[in-house]
């Protein structure tokens, strides 16, 4: 890997809102990572509490971008795509991974589609199925809880009160290709929220559970599947990648909720900053 390790960030620029790549950039680099965006979208707000977003979809751009990447022998150490609005940008995507797989970058796929039980309202089944295939390229996948129930065909709760069965379905997602599967967002009893990940190699689970902040900010998935992004990148553990993910994501979660700024405007990553540098120079001495 070379001393500053590229990431192809495959993701919408949403200029106010805290979320995509407005939130990636700044994460990876502090983590010592250079950040390459292949935007697929620029949206002058997030698609959330917003009315009249103006917007420019570059779907058709993308290609083009990426083209010219190979024509100057640009190489990746890692390929993170997120939301994508259509089918022609799923399978975008997974032409550019086809492309740049010459050296075997660490792919990771973020399939947003939906959240508290819904797919966002772009999302039809022939999406869901394309997305299905693309999951195929990662190693890495971090599906939301409405996202894994989506992709495996399961029945979404409110509240899962056995989730020792949710291991089976880490493993079914496995199946699809990736060797590592996260899982977000899983609500529990007790007010509390469980993050579980699987290594197909070595078929072990690791989990960590929060608590329950009564408050849904957007960019939150981003966060925490850059922070892995990074720290995988790195070669640090699973079970390590994950608690710091998910520990800066509290620590932001919980200054913005105490603050009280509006939801629609994320959390306050520059407040919340200085500690991930912090954990992430503590982690980064014992490699």
């Amino acid at each position: 890997m070379r001393p500053i390790p590229r990431v192809a960030a495959v993701h919408d620029i949403s200029c106010f809102g805290r979320c995509s790549l407005t939130v990636i950039i700044p994460i990876l680099s502090s983590m010592g990572i250079q950040v390459c965006p292949l935007p697929t979208a620029i949206f002058s707000t997030h698609l959330g509490g917003f009315r009249d977003i103006a917007f420019c979809d570059f779907t058709d751009r993308m290609p083009a971008f990426y083209r010219h990447w190979k024509q100057e022998g640009i190489t990746f150490d890692c390929i993170y795509s997120g939301f994508l609005a259509s089918e022609q940008q799923i399978d975008t995507v997974t032409h550019f991974i086809d492309e740049f797989s010459g050296n075997r970058p660490l792919v990771l796929v973020d399939p947003v589609m939906g959240d508290e039980g819904r797919l966002y309202s772009v999302y039809t089944p022939t999406m869901q199925e394309h997305m299905k295939r693309l999951v195929s390229k990662a190693d890495i996948i971090t599906p939301n809880f409405t996202e894994a129930c989506f992709l495996l065909g399961e029945r979404y709760e409110e509240q899962v009160v056995e989730p020792e069965r949710l291991k089976q379905w880490l493993i079914r997602l496995a199946d699809f290709g990736p060797s590592i599967v996260i899982v977000t967002g899983i609500p529990l009893i007790n007010q509390q929220i469980m993050n579980i990940g699987y290594e197909r190699e070595s078929g072990s689970f690791q989990e960590v559970v929060c608590e329950h902040i009564p408050a849904r900010y957007p960019g939150t998935g981003d966060i925490f599947a850059s922070v892995v992004a990074g720290a995988l990148l790195y070669k640090l553990s699973l079970p390590v990648a994950m608690k710091l993910a998910a520990d800066f994501v509290a620590t932001a979660i919980k200054a913005t909720f105490v603050a009280g700024t509006p939801a629609r405007e994320g959390v306050l990553l520059e407040s919340a900053l200085p500690r991930l540098g912090e954990e992430w120079a503590k982690c980064r001495k014992v490699l």
